[in-house]
């Protein structure tokens, strides 16, 4: 199980085999940067499409120097995402990262009934997060995809963060579906759906995991709070995975990390065939690079 961030590094640093990250519609200098420290410091191959006059400007100002036959020209947006859709159809990239395109012009293309990339029930946001005053990193799905999942959606956010976590070395990751309150309410749906989940995890309907809810956030995180309430559980005070209950919450809960609480972070979309980064521009370069580490190890 990784213990902290640097782990990300280390880990990408041992693979027997470089993944290759295409990053699509590359004219983008803050993506730029972390590609290209990933490209000359961590184990990543790289291929940039996109507008070649525009790249080749935004690197000479950030004197990065672009190594030959990298670039494939594509001076409409929509096609520069296209041709990088293509390369990691035809096996020739790992990971796909967004560049300087709005975000649903990248989905609307992974999401091609054609030619996309769509492989799980839904598409989904994982965040990793190295928080200070908690005793090992926690991970907060979905914050920026699914606006206010059903049940069903929420069993899709799960499995597919379940199946990530497996992967990057959690054998049983304790997951907290949140609610406002731990107890069962009628009138909260997110409540409700909390409970099913934790019944769907004991018959093993949801495998490889311990899910346990509804908790609020205090008795997910903090074991103090949970003995106070007289919470006996496996997941209480010691959540690796927190599932949010809709995108409001989640992403107030995500910026309230990084903003107020020092957090360092990487992040994926998954459900795809590849794992997708894509950061915001308030992301900071660390993030970035952090989330291209994280993308390497799936």
């Amino acid at each position: 199980m990784i213990k902290n961030l640097k782990e990300l590094f280390q880990l990408s640093r041992k693979a027997t085999q470089k993944k290759t990250l295409v990053l699509a519609v590359a004219q983008d200098e803050h993506s730029l940067e972390a590609v290209f420290e990933a490209y000359l410091h961590h184990n990543v191959n790289i291929i940039l499409t996109g507008d070649e006059s525009e790249i080749r400007r935004i690197a000479s100002a950030k004197n990065i120097d672009i190594p030959a036959n990298v670039i494939i020209n594509a001076k409409d947006k929509d096609e520069a995402v296209k041709q990088a859709i293509m390369l990691v159809r035809e096996n020739k990239a790992d990971i796909l990262m967004k560049g300087n395109v709005p975000t649903a012009n990248l989905l609307r293309a992974v999401l091609n009934k054609e030619w996309g990339l769509k492989k799980a029930k839904v598409l989904s946001h994982f965040a990793l997060f190295e928080i200070p005053n908690y005793h090992k990193l926690l991970a907060i799905t979905d914050v920026a995809m699914n606006i206010a999942p059903d049940l069903e959606t929420k069993i899709g956010i799960l499995e597919n963060s379940v199946q990530f976590m497996n992967k990057i070395g959690y054998k049983m990751p304790k997951v907290a579906p949140l609610a406002a309150v731990e107890v069962i309410n009628p009138a909260m749906q997110a409540t409700i759906d909390a409970a099913a989940l934790t019944q769907m995890a004991v018959r093993g309907q949801i495998k490889n995991c311990i899910v346990d809810g509804p908790l609020a956030f205090d008795n997910a995180i903090s074991k103090e709070s949970a003995e106070h309430k007289g919470i006996k559980s496996e997941v209480a005070g010691d959540a690796d995975l927190l599932l949010v209950p809709y995108l409001e919450a989640g992403n107030t809960l995500y910026k309230s990390l990084t903003y107020f609480a020092n957090a360092r972070l990487a992040a994926v979309i998954l459900g795809a065939t590849v794992p997708i980064v894509l950061t915001s521009r308030s992301d900071s370069e660390d993030a970035k690079l952090n989330s291209i580490m994280l993308a390497t190890l799936a």
